[in-house]
């Protein structure tokens, strides 16, 4: 495997709230379009990028399910945002003339191609970005599980995970100010610690397949492109 902080093929997740910007709920252009910039300056590295993205702006299936919603419904209707978001990110990429195809795990033809692993391989050969939405059509599995559901069907060389701090930290620093940055962990450190970075199920694929991951800001201006082009940015974790 090539050194995961300069990789070929790269998986990118997106959670739902980086879609919403500044907004409470929904959709805020703006915040998208700057995800979109951002992503065509890592393009330029030469990186073929697959990207996941999360459904949490529009609905959080573990709060909403509190309100009486059976739990795999709730899932699905998770999957249907995620397809939303897949939407808007690739409309904002190909105003900036970035081929995009969207592939969904749940089939509506008439807004996307239904998942097709060689299929997805050959749109990243070719140069497009591909984004992965419908998580992986399947209630109770995450968004993070998809992301390294994919990662590893498409043989990437890393799982981007990006967030809203700078790294894995020692405890939430947005409550803690003593919490420390880990600029290195394995994924089983990352589990037995509970740093709820990603879910035991998300990790235990990284962990069975080799799959490297690293956790960076994604709100700080160029960290995209500082990622795939090698430099140390955010914390690596480990499969073993």
């Amino acid at each position: 495997m090539s050194s995961p902080r300069k990789a070929k093929r790269v998986l990118l997740k997106i959670s739902g709230e980086a879609f919403r910007g500044s907004e409470r709920y929904g959709i805020d252009v703006d915040a998208v379009s700057s995800i979109a910039k951002e992503i065509s300056q890592a393009i330029d590295h030469k990186v073929q990028m697959a990207i996941v993205v999360g459904g949490g702006n529009i609905w959080r299936g573990t709060s909403d399910r509190a309100r009486g919603i059976d739990r795999v419904t709730a899932d699905y209707m998770g999957m249907l945002a995620t397809l939303i978001n897949a939407m808007a990110l690739q409309d904002a990429l190909e105003k900036m003339h970035i081929p995009t195809r969207v592939q969904s795990a749940i089939e509506v033809a008439k807004l996307a191609e239904a998942y097709i692993r060689r299929r997805a391989i050959r749109h990243l050969e070719k140069g497009r970005v591909v984004i992965f939405a419908g998580g992986t059509g399947n209630p109770y599995f995450s968004t993070d599980t998809t992301a390294a559901l994919r990662a590893v069907e498409i043989s990437a060389n890393v799982l981007l995970k990006g967030t809203q701090v700078d790294g894995v930290y020692s405890d939430d620093p947005r409550t803690n100010p003593k919490a420390k940055r880990l600029t290195q962990l394995t994924a089983m450190e990352a589990i037995k610690k509970r740093l709820r970075v990603m879910d035991t199920t998300a990790f235990s694929l990284c962990m069975d397949n080799q799959l490297p991951v690293i956790v960076f800001n994604l709100y700080r201006p160029g960290n995209i492109r500082r990622v795939v082009s090698g430099e140390s940015v955010g914390t690596l974790i480990k499969s073993q």
